[in-house]
């Protein structure tokens, strides 16, 4: 057959394109390789616990599963599981959401994706703190609005300033993200930042999205809800993973505005659907079951708070200034000490001393990597050791 070649009809949209590459793909690539090569590479990167998920919510599931519990739920969730998290907002919250003002979703990323498709229109302005979680600016972008970081410094701990943020306020300014305790850097706002915070949402009639996934993983903070704060201005996002330690069983959640979940929703019908059906009962047992839940995740935060102390205790002996986090699990590390790039040091870190970290070009944090400490204590001496030997050299 003759004739000139057909270029190929797949032609990428403009969403498509518009997402940024990775930054940190070639340091991941190269630690894949190196472990495939049988190279023994620890991985400080892993932003999920490393405890099993709890025996009494896997009980839950086996038990959906026999029952038969396997079909189509509503596409909000289960009515059970929507009333155990509004019973959660309430009780550990001080937030009022009735369960028709809350939504399931696959996975905390489902719930934020959502929010933003359903509140944001081209053009408009998204105020984030930097460094960020890396899906914020570019979910942002996706619906065409603007992602606009407003930047903390390590020598704050990277604490928010209420007073920078106001600044960033402009007449096309329609939300602000906040996540405390955050990604990447383990930061707790104060009540009085919240309350703020909170204000200046109130004054210029902004929306916040606040992400607090990682709430119970506090250490020396109080950690509290925005929502209490600015009630009619709030959504609230949160879900199963990290603190029952279900990552794989993708469970988001949000409270907020009836119009807004319900717009939630109505995306999610055309999307996903309704999350896992096994997944909603093993996370209902979560929610319900308090004293085994309870448990979890105290003894989670007792071996958290001990490997946070070590490693930047570690880091810092070894010339890596570094904060230390009030919560989540990860540090971020100065690493001008090893190189004042940061991709460069992630590099250094993984082919000299065989230590996977994340480099904090994609978190708008250069010059700096991060940590995960949801690892053991052992992982985290010989990372140490490892870092300190390749200083020596």
């Amino acid at each position: 057959m003759s004739g000139s070649p057909v270029s190929s009809p797949f032609r990428l949209s403009a969403r498509a394109l518009s997402l940024k590459p990775s930054a940190t793909v070639a340091v991941t690539s190269r630690a894949l390789e190196l472990r495939r090569a049988g190279v023994d590479v620890i991985s400080m990167s892993v932003g999920e616990p490393d405890f099993d998920t709890p025996p009494h919510i896997k009980a839950a599931a086996i038990e959906a599963i026999e029952a038969g519990k396997t079909k189509y739920t509503p596409v909000g969730g289960i009515p059970e599981l929507r009333e155990a998290i509004s019973a959660k907002f309430a009780r550990e919250n001080g937030l009022t959401y009735t369960p028709d003002a809350v939504t399931v979703t696959s996975g905390g990323k489902q719930a934020l994706f959502n929010a933003f498709f359903a509140l944001l229109n081209p053009g408009d302005e998204v105020l984030i703190p930097a460094p960020y979680w890396v899906s914020y600016p570019e979910m942002v972008a996706l619906t065409g609005a603007v992602p606009v970081p407003v930047p903390t410094t390590p020598e704050s701990g990277f604490m928010l300033d209420p007073e920078e943020l106001a600044a960033r306020v402009t007449p096309r300014t329609r939300m602000i993200v906040l996540n405390s305790p955050g990604n990447p850097t383990g930061a707790v706002f104060p009540p009085e930042v919240l309350e703020a915070v909170a204000g200046v949402a109130q004054r210029h009639g902004l929306v916040i999205v606040t992400d607090e996934m990682y709430e119970h993983l506090v250490y020396d903070a109080e950690q509290v809800s925005i929502g209490r704060y600015a009630p009619d201005h709030t959504l609230t996002v949160n879900g199963a993973s990290k603190a029952y330690a279900m990552t794989g069983w993708r469970i988001g959640y949000a409270g907020g505005p009836g119009a807004v979940i319900a717009a939630m929703n109505a995306l999610q019908s055309q999307s996903t659907s309704n999350a896992s059906s096994v997944s909603q009962a093993a996370a209902l047992a979560a929610l319900t079951q308090h004293e085994e839940t309870a448990r979890f995740i105290e003894q989670a935060r007792h071996a958290y708070r001990e490997r946070r102390d070590r490693i930047v205790a570690g880091l810092n002996a070894l010339g890596l200034p570094t904060p230390t986090p009030q919560g989540a699990f990860y540090v971020m590390a100065d690493t001008a000490r090893i190189h004042p790039d940061e991709l460069e040091a992630a590099r250094l870190l993984l082919d000299q001393a065989r230590v996977a970290v994340v480099p904090g070009t994609d978190f708008a944090a250069p010059g700096q990597v991060r940590l995960s400490y949801a690892t053991s204590l052992d992982n985290i001496e010989e990372v140490l050791h490892r870092i300190g030997q390749m200083l020596a050299d």
